[in-house]
């Protein structure tokens, strides 16, 4: 028996391939099947089973295309969305890889329809010997149950008994591999770590100490992170069958010419990945910023309308080509040109160009000593609850899409957020509905917070 893990940093998403002699299965596999069917090739392997722990929410699964690739069965819990073929799988079912058991158990709660797999080496013993947990179980928390509207407190509950009667009655020393790790937005505060094991989450994991039914459900039901659009879309997608990547459009490179005129398209969007700075400097005109360094994934299935046609800014056709891949592990598959001479060729053929004003914190202050002016923090309440300007409102980013009916855009308005990147993705959906008078804190509050410090210093010198 080999288990060998695969990592997509940007979504903190894990998958496994779990290998025998002649066969292997892989479990929760990511959109781009490349790297699963390239491995069992290397190996001499052949891809038999495709084991999904649920219907994913926050990235599009290749269990379709991998099925079609390779001939593999899938495997999953029963669900209403699902209208593809698969071995339905209940508690209880169990199936054997050479000398390899697996087992159900149903650990609904993150989902409706959830199940882990414990996994038995029999060239060594029956006894459990790890069991992949999908998104009830994580290294230092558990799976958020709030994802589906008006049902948290049921799959809260449900979560409870899935965790305390169900994967916590294993071994201690049997190994847990969950479906994410830190950074992830399907828990709460998930640790770094890959792996863990039942013992050791039953002694140090936060969520787990929590023995009272009610407690344990008014934790998980209260204070969570924002959910994405696309978590939604990407459970439907999931549900649906994906389409293989092999049918999407094709990036096509666009001369300066070519790009402008197919970004007039109503239908059309322009994604710029550069840096904040950078795109605050000068670019296309309605075009929305994600800098490419930070959390593209995510928060491009947040913001971008999904059915549009996507045009990427980028340095280099390498990053664009990054970027098309990214965007489709969160559903959006329509991304169809590059702009291959940039935006120095841009400016050069006269073309139009947009700015966002980028501001100092000794800039920022003397705006707020002149008045008429409003901050926005665009980070999540979390965030903004541990440490915030005074007199700032919070407002994710995202949330401007709708709330920005409750701003005036008569007074000025600085958006603020932990560096400066999610703020100028704000000021961009500002600008399209029409706000001009926008500035962005460059380097947010870390750079706000260090220029205080630096102040507290130069005073104490001067005394």
């Amino acid at each position: 028996m080999l288990l060998k893990h695969y990592y997509v940093e940007k979504i903190a998403h894990s998958s496994y391939i779990l290998a025998g002699d002649k066969e292997c299965a892989v479990i929760d596999p990511r959109r781009d099947v490349d790297i699963y069917i390239d491995e069992a090739r290397k190996m001499g392997l052949k891809i038999t089973h495709i084991l999904e722990t649920h219907l994913h929410a926050d990235f599009v699964s290749g269990h379709v295309e991998l099925a079609e690739r390779t001939g593999a069965k899938i495997y999953m819990p029963e669900s209403n969305n699902a209208t593809f073929q698969y071995i339905v799988v209940k508690e209880g079912y169990a199936f054997d890889m050479e000398d390899m058991k697996i087992e159900v158990l149903e650990t609904p709660g993150h989902t409706p329809e959830h199940v882990s797999y414990v996994l038995s080496d029999l060239s060594r013993g029956e006894e459990p010997i790890g069991v992949f947990v999908g998104d009830t179980l994580f290294v230092g928390d558990v799976g958020r149950p709030d994802l589906f509207p008006n049902r948290a407190q049921e799959l809260a509950e449900k979560l409870y008994d899935s965790l305390f009667n169900k994967l916590l009655k294993l071994p201690d020393y049997c190994e847990v591999y969950p479906a994410h790790g830190a950074g992830s937005l399907c828990g709460k505060s998930m640790a770094a770590k890959y792996t863990t094991t039942i013992g050791f989450e039953k002694r140090f994991n936060a969520s787990l100490q929590i023995k009272e039914l009610d407690e344990f459900v008014k934790a998980l039901t209260s204070n969570m992170p924002g959910v994405p659009d696309h978590f939604a879309r990407s459970s439907a997608i999931n549900g649906n069958g994906p389409l293989p990547i092999y049918k999407l459009p094709k990036m096509k490179n666009m001369t300066s010419d070519e790009f402008n005129e197919t970004y007039k398209d109503p239908n059309t969007l322009v994604l710029d990945v550069r840096s904040y700075f950078s795109f605050g400097g000068l670019h296309v005109p309605g075009a929305y910023n994600i800098d490419y360094t930070g959390n593209l994934p995510t928060f491009a299935g947040w913001i971008l309308p999904p059915l549009m046609n996507v045009l990427i800014v980028a340095e280099t056709y390498t990053i664009a080509a990054a970027t098309s891949t990214w965007l489709k592990r969160v559903g959006i598959d329509n991304v169809t040109g590059f702009l291959q001479a940039g935006m120095h060729q841009w400016i050069v053929e006269g073309l139009p160009v947009d700015h966002i004003q980028q501001i100092s914190p000794m800039e920022f202050e003397k705006m707020m000593e002149e008045g008429n002016t409003v901050v926005i923090d665009g980070r999540d309440k979390i965030a903004y609850d541990e440490e915030h300007i005074e007199d700032s409102i919070n407002i994710p980013s995202p949330d401007l899409r709708t709330r920005y009916k409750d701003l005036d855009e008569k007074k000025n308005i600085v958006v603020v957020c932990n560096s400066g990147g999610r703020s100028n993705m704000g000021i961009c959906i500002l600008k399209q509905k029409g706000f001009k008078k926008l500035y962005n804190l460059a380097g947010g509050m870390k750079g706000y917070l260090a220029y205080q410090k630096r102040k507290v210093v130069y005073n104490s010198t001067k005394e």
